[in-house]
């Protein structure tokens, strides 16, 4: 014998509803990220022509005053601070999925640089660094002919 059930459409919003409020409650809050020592890192590209080292980092938010770029000639450490907005609330619930606080990045480059001739630009939330190559490092690459 074969037993129906009836389909109750509702139920299934009900559960579906359950199911994502219990995924936000284990979300973790940034609250907990800060608690758990997390660092906001921003996203880097990195790009190598003949002559230079084009490096672009992800910063929106960030003033280009409040970054502070240092450089030798193997790597470019960037750091700086990303401040939260002051808001004031009365009752409701606020939810950010924005990182704030500090961070350092140091990114290590692919070759010698001249870390005296660093060029810097910020546009639209995005650092570009163009990073001249040292001398030694544009003729690094020398055709070796082959003696019979």
């Amino acid at each position: 014998m074969v037993q129906l059930t009836r389909w109750d459409p509702f139920r299934e919003i009900d559960n579906l509803q359950r199911e994502v409020n219990q995924l936000f409650e284990t979300f973790p809050t940034l609250e907990r990220r800060s608690r758990n020592n997390y660092t906001f890192a921003p996203a880097a590209e990195l790009h190598e022509t003949s002559d230079a080292v084009q490096l672009k980092l992800e910063v929106p938010g960030i003033d280009p005053k409040d970054l502070d770029i240092q450089a030798t000639a193997e790597s470019v450490s960037i750091s700086g601070e990303r401040k939260s907005e002051e808001t004031s609330e009365d009752g409701g619930i606020h939810r950010s999925e924005f990182y704030y606080g500090k961070f350092q990045r140091v990114i290590p480059l692919p070759c010698r640089i001249q870390n005296n001739n660093i060029e810097a630009n910020y546009k639209d939330g995005v650092l570009h660094l163009n990073l001249p190559k040292a001398e030694e490092e544009k003729n690094k690459v020398v055709k070796v002919d082959i003696k019979s």
